[in-house]
């Protein structure tokens, strides 16, 4: 067996490829990355590293050569019509190489979303059916750390976690256990053609971001919506499911997933 991760240096990427050190010898592991010489500590593990460069569509087939598994982690550019045409190549690349089995990183729920990046993702999920090639959709939802967008200092230092007006609910999870569950389905048999929704078993409010501040900073911070507060976030969070659930992340990982509050532990300022 042979599972090749690209984007291997990015944070997804080194998180699952840790876990499947855990799971497997390292020479069943391919780490792809835009430079060769940044894979260095990988190699020194005994993992094979390869180039994968999404805007170097030539380097993709000979790197996705003999691959069993292709975990194809999504670009990570900022212009969505760019990230297209990369996930093209890498999608055609893998077609031509005969891999036996992709698994996708695509986003939760996307069919009730209307903005980006839910049109990528959708179009990227059609690409690899037309392709042919087995897949496993893995839609993960919004990362919790996305909470330090809102000055979680502020908060606890005035006592007052200050939000947009709305009904807010979240079934944001941590990259770890995201990698955990990717690594879960690179291990293991019988995920050809699934489509696993990658979010928290229940989702949380603002009203229990609050109670988790208040209990790591041990005093109160009380919510207070404002129609003054103005930020791309919310924007963002009102063009995508933020709140639908499913408990195929629980499933996957055998475990209960990470709480709200093990979740922000790392964004509180201490």
């Amino acid at each position: 067996m042979s599972i090749f991760i690209t984007g291997a240096n990015g944070q997804l990427g080194r998180l699952v490829i840790n876990r499947l050190l855990s799971k497997m010898p390292p020479e069943h592991i391919i780490a792809g990355v835009r430079r060769l010489e940044s894979g260095q500590p990988y190699a020194e593990q005994g993992i094979s590293v390869r180039l994968c460069d999404y805007d170097q569509p030539a380097s993709l087939e000979p790197a996705f050569a003999g691959v069993s598994k292709l975990l194809f982690i999504s670009s990570s550019h900022h212009d969505d019509t760019v990230r297209l045409r990369q996930h093209a190549h890498v999608i055609e690349a893998a077609k031509k190489s005969k891999v036996a089995h992709m698994l996708y990183t695509s986003f939760a729920f996307p069919e009730q979303g209307s903005g980006p990046p839910i049109p990528l993702h959708l179009a990227t999920e059609h690409a690899i059916r037309a392709a042919g090639i087995p897949f496993t959709f893995l839609r993960n939802a919004l990362y919790t750390d996305f909470v330090g967008a809102l000055d979680l200092h502020e908060a606890i230092t005035k006592g007052t976690l200050r939000i947009a007006p709305g009904d807010w609910k979240f079934n944001s999870v941590t990259r770890q256990d995201l990698a955990d569950a990717s690594a879960a389905v690179l291990s293991e048999s019988g995920h050809h053609n699934r489509i696993y929704e990658l979010t928290a078993p229940t989702p949380w409010t603002f009203e229990d971001l609050a109670a988790a501040l208040s209990s790591h900073a041990a005093q109160t911070v009380s919510l207070y919506p404002d129609p003054e507060v103005r930020h791309w976030i919310y924007g963002f969070l009102s063009k995508i499911d933020t709140s639908s659930t499913s408990d195929d992340l629980e499933r996957l990982l055998g475990r209960p997933a990470a709480s709200l509050a093990q979740s922000i532990a790392p964004l509180i300022p201490v």
